[in-house]
């Protein structure tokens, strides 16, 4: 046997122990075409090599490629090459501050060990995509990252955050979970000072700072029924709720989740809730709705929706209606 091959049976063996959790002895030298013993010796090779490569003892035992002191190389398929690489190209227009820039550089080092074949498959892909971004809130990378430790270590955060009227206050929070649109980040947390569930945009905090006291986790709602909730109604003047004569999933695909919740009233109707500053504009929007829609409330949301049927059948040179205006 040569070099050669040892090598390269060496390196589907690292590639296999990182496609799934465990495997067995058996199950691998199967893969690899092997004895049992070849494949002992492949693992040892690759703990002399520094990657830490566990054995698990008992019934269902076997090897497992645990964390160490480096990365890895990373064996890729073609069709994970890909997913990578337009991944990666996407992420370069994202929302957290730094990352741009270094899934550019992740990207480039993937494209110069890339085959010619997939190389040319993901740049056609990319010459034929346009994405259509709108203005998007950037947040700090280090920012993310002390939130998501303090979700998973279940420690309270501290940071200045706007309030209404009186510039930016301390926050004392228990984060739960952060929930994203695609254009801005939201943590889900019980506000201790306010002692009620609350949700607050990462892009606005300023100065987080994880502290050392732990909290027991309380019952608490879906985070994400609760920051779309939160961003469809909250901030805006009106809440207006309407019955569509469609389907709930119809509905979706035309209300992304950080305009409007979309809920099945059953009999092909659904119920969508959606906010907005003037009646006006919410009539208008609910109107491009290709479906039949009937106004729950605000009342006054009927009062403008006429407005509107006027200034259109104006507009279509629709003769008006004595005593109308």
């Amino acid at each position: 046997m040569t070099v050669e091959t040892t090598t390269e049976r060496v390196l589907r063996l690292l590639a296999l122990l990182q496609r799934r959790l465990s495997w067995t002895a058996a199950e691998l030298a199967a893969e690899l075409g092997v004895t049992g013993r070849c494949v002992r010796r492949d693992v040892q090779r690759l703990r002399t090599l520094g990657y830490p490569v566990h054995a698990v003892s008992g019934v269902g035992g076997g090897y497992q490629l645990g964390a160490g002191t480096r990365l890895p190389p990373l064996l890729l398929d073609d069709e994970e090459a890909i997913a990578t690489a337009v991944s990666l190209r996407l992420a370069s227009g994202g929302t957290v501050a730094g990352a741009g820039e270094a899934a550019l550089r992740a990207l480039a080092k993937l494209d110069q060990v890339m085959p010619s074949r997939l190389r040319a498959e993901v740049r056609a892909v990319h010459g034929a995509t346009d994405t259509l971004i709108g203005p998007v809130a950037e947040i700090d990378g280090e920012l993310l990252v002390t939130l998501a430790r303090a979700c998973r270590d279940g420690v309270r955060v501290r940071f200045h955050y706007p309030d209404r009227g009186a510039g930016e206050r301390e926050r004392r929070v228990e984060p739960i979970r952060m929930v994203t649109t695609g254009r801005r980040w939201y943590l889900m947390a019980w506000d201790v000072d306010r002692d009620d569930w609350r949700t607050f945009r990462l892009d606005r905090m300023r100065a987080a700072t994880a502290t050392t006291w732990r909290f027991p986790v309380r019952e608490h709602p879906d985070p994400v029924v609760f920051v779309q909730r939160s961003v469809t109604g909250a901030p805006y003047r009106y809440l207006a709720r309407v019955r569509v004569h469609a389907p709930a999933d119809r509905v979706r695909e035309v209300v992304p989740p950080q305009v409007g919740q979309v809920e099945d009233d059953g009999d092909g109707w659904s119920v969508l809730a959606v906010g907005g500053d003037s009646l006006d504009w919410l009539a208008a929007h609910l109107a491009r709705l290709d479906h039949e829609v009937e106004v729950l409330e605000p009342p006054e949301l009927r009062e403008a929706a006429g407005r509107l049927a006027r200034r259109l059948a104006v507009l279509a040179g629709v003769p008006s209606e004595p005593g109308a205006r």
